[in-house]
């Protein structure tokens, strides 16, 4: 889990809004591309969905091609038609409705054919009489259509409605039903004698699909019923019906007790319930020839219309490029019939624009709080679970919510994220190694850029050694070299080869401190035998001099000579400072104590001086002095401390003094001072000793004490000055 960040949560949020606003702004200004995607989608969840059950109320009465090869070509005499509306009525039908117009007359007609050859006789048949004659006669509505164009030779008759269609909180000027701008009706005989009809216009949308049909359009400013709406009105014996306006435009239409939720233009989006032939057909010229059972058509809602290729009455729908027209308009009637509607409610709008900025700000920060390998979990699974609850909420609920501007939301948040993620990373990388660049060792700094967001720079205590370093006598030396730039290039010819063999072993520079240099290990980033690194790092600046004062000695500059301090133990290490300006540090005891043990280097006669608390962490072979138990100024705590002569083993000379040294400390802690002094004497005449001043010191004490012994003495001796 990444840290807290105040700021970065602040730009997280900032690139979400931007997000969320961009797409909105889309969504309102810009819809039809994202339509036809989010249209195209939806697609997949009828198909995803499957076949669903009809109500089993409607029927169609299919001009297929079986009916076209017995009955003859389209269209056929009126005679047929009328004999198929008898044979569907004497089984019982309900209501019948035709998915055709019969715009002209009937060439086949033998009264007509008569006419045309100057033939008077009486009693010749009229197949257009007796089909009126049929329709007036039988539950039969007729079909219609508008055209919605303006094209050349419009008619602009108008069928009779015998209802009343009442407009309701309709705002002044505003007009949102789709408007016709001509007709094509049947002939005047057969539209008067029919007791209602109904347009059967299906509109599809600009990718030529259908997925939304009118139930009622205005002309010349009054409004019309589609052929289902139609149907249905009738069956249920109401003469009104309501057009429901909110702000956005029509929100339902009411008749009886039916409420029936459209789009803002009057169109029910239809609930298909599934590919072609969900519904029951019957061939046209089964009918014809009553060779059909009339259980099957007894009670129902019966629509005449055909499936014949040659017709061009076919349709693509969400479920497949080619379906009838007129089961279309059965599932329409079966959506109304079973209430299962699905809709765009008028808060619609509002909704999809809440689930933009929902998802747009819960992807954003969930990416930043989340490991970077998360990234596409997270994105996979939020398209999923979207998907998943768009679909449910569209079959179960019916409310068609935007299923493309969640997706892409998911996405371009996902995206976004990243990508920011990614060049957040990369700005905290380049802080990172602008701040450590010359403080620390490559390996460190590969250690830190594995994860930016650790808990590296954070306050905390941590196990460290601290390194501190001096020139002996620089204040002699910088008042020798009056010009500060020399002073500076000198100082730099030390510092630059005593920093790179701390970054070498792995420690990291806290800071120069004139002609002191302060480092430690083991911080920020964990070293493995932090205190044998810092040792040998050491060792090394102690070897280094010997080519540098070479250098300096040759260009007639002061030789160098340092004294070095190590400590190990707890410090607190992290970012401290003021706001807008801070380091990375430690700070505690135990780098106190460091900083003593440098300083008492000139005491001693020593290079290195490292505690007990670094020796014990040893792990590789050193030579090691013991100097003194001491209590440094500030401390109650004594610590030893050691001298490091240099690393692996020690040459029988050096090996020879070094016992014969730690013999004499022993003889000396134990208060036998006399036979200390012997040894420490016989040490300090040796021409060959490794440190003078240590002699020098431990022969004034015994002295002093031989004289004034120590009423209980510990061997602690106490510092009174740093150094």
């Amino acid at each position: 889990m990444k840290k807290f960040n105040l700021k970065k949560l602040f730009i997280y949020i900032n690139v979400a809004l931007i997000l969320s606003i961009t797409l909105s702004f889309i969504y309102i200004f810009f819809p039809k591309l994202p339509d036809s995607l989010d249209n195209r989608l939806r697609d997949y969840f009828f198909t995803i969905r499957g076949e669903i059950p009809t109500s089993n109320n409607v029927v169609i009465v299919d001009i297929d091609e079986h009916s076209l090869q017995e009955l003859g070509q389209w269209p056929w005499p009126r005679n047929k038609i009328s004999k198929i509306l008898k044979n569907l009525t004497d089984a019982g039908v309900t209501i019948i409705g035709f998915d055709v117009v019969f715009a002209e007359e009937d060439n086949s007609s033998p009264h007509k054919v008569l006419k045309q050859l100057n033939i008077k006789k009486d009693n010749i048949p009229n197949y257009d009489l007796d089909f009126a004659q049929t329709i007036a006669s039988t539950p039969t509505i007729l079909g219609y259509l508008f055209e919605l164009k303006k094209r050349e030779f419009l008619n602009n008759a108008a069928p009779k409605i015998p209802a009343i269609y009442i407009e309701k909180n309709k705002q002044l000027g505003k007009e949102s039903l789709i408007k016709g701008v001509g007709t094509v009706l049947n002939i005047p005989l057969l539209q008067d004698n029919s007791y209602s009809s109904g347009f059967f216009n299906n509109i599809p949308d600009e990718s030529g699909i259908i997925r939304s049909v009118p139930l009622v359009i205005s002309y010349d400013d009054i409004i019309y019923p589609s052929l289902g709406l139609e149907l249905l009105r009738i069956l249920l014996d109401t003469d009104k019906v309501y057009i429901n306006y909110d702000e956005e435009g029509v929100s339902t239409i009411s008749l009886a007790n039916i409420e029936i939720p459209t789009d803002r233009y009057g169109r029910v989006l239809v609930n298909f319930r599934g590919k072609e032939k969900t519904f029951n057909y019957i061939s046209a010229n089964d009918i014809y020839n009553n060779s059909f059972k009339k259980e099957e058509v007894a009670g129902k809602i019966v629509l005449i219309g055909t499936s014949a290729a040659g017709l061009l009455d076919l349709r693509a729908t969400p479920f497949e490029s080619v379906f009838p027209g007129v089961e279309v308009h059965a599932n329409v009637i079966d959506n109304i019939i079973q209430g299962d509607f699905i809709y765009k409610a008028s808060w619609v709008d509002g909704a999809n624009i809440f689930i933009i900025f929902f998802l747009s700000i819960l992807i954003v920060l969930l990416i930043k709080y989340t490991p970077f390998w998360m990234n596409p979990v997270i994105s996979i699974s939020f398209l999923v679970l979207s998907l998943y609850a768009l679909y449910k909420i569209l079959f179960t609920y019916g409310i068609v919510l935007n299923i493309f501007f969640p997706i892409a939301t998911i996405i371009l948040g996902t995206i976004l994220a990243t990508l920011f993620d990614y060049f957040y990373e990369i700005k905290q990388e380049e802080a990172i190694k602008k701040k450590f660049a010359s403080k620390v060792s490559q390996e460190v700094m590969n250690s830190l850029l594995k994860d930016v967001h650790s808990n590296e720079f954070q306050a905390m205590e941590k196990e460290v050694t601290v390194f501190f370093s001096d020139i002996r006598n620089f204040t002699k030396i910088s008042e020798k070299m009056k010009d500060a730039n020399k002073l500076i290039s000198y100082l730099n010819e030390y510092m630059d080869p005593m920093s790179n063999i701390i970054i070498k072993y792995q420690g990291t520079i806290d800071k120069y401190i004139g002609d002191a240099i302060m480092a430690y290990w083991n911080a920020p980033a964990d070293v493995d035998d932090h205190a044998d690194k810092a040792v040998l790092a050491s060792i090394e600046q102690i070897e280094s001099l010997k080519a540098l004062n070479k250098k300096l000695q040759n260009d007639n500059k002061p030789l160098v000579d340092i004294g070095i301090g190590l400590n190990s133990g707890t410090a607190v290490v992290g970012e401290m400072g003021s706001i807008g300006r801070s380091d990375y540090t430690v700070i505690g005891d135990a780098i106190n104590l460091g900083a003593r043990l440098e300083s008492l280097c000139k005491y001693y006669g020593s290079k290195i001086n490292i505690s007990n608390h670094t020796k014990e962490k040893l792990k590789g072979q050193y030579i090691l002095r013991f100097l003194d138990l001491v209590k440094v100024k500030g401390k109650e705590k004594p610590a030893e401390i050691w001298q490091v002569q240099g690393k692996g083993e020690a040459s029988k000379e050096l090996k020879e003094e070094l016992e014969l040294h730690h013999k004499a400390i022993k003889l000396y802690q134990n208060s036998k001072f006399k036979e200390a002094l012997e040894i420490f004497i016989k040490l300090e005449n040796n021409p060959e000793k490794s440190n003078k001043k240590i002699y020098e010191i431990y022969i004034q004490r015994c002295e002093d004490f031989i004289q004034n012994p120590p009423s209980n003495f510990i061997g602690i001796y106490e510092h009174s000055t740093k150094g």
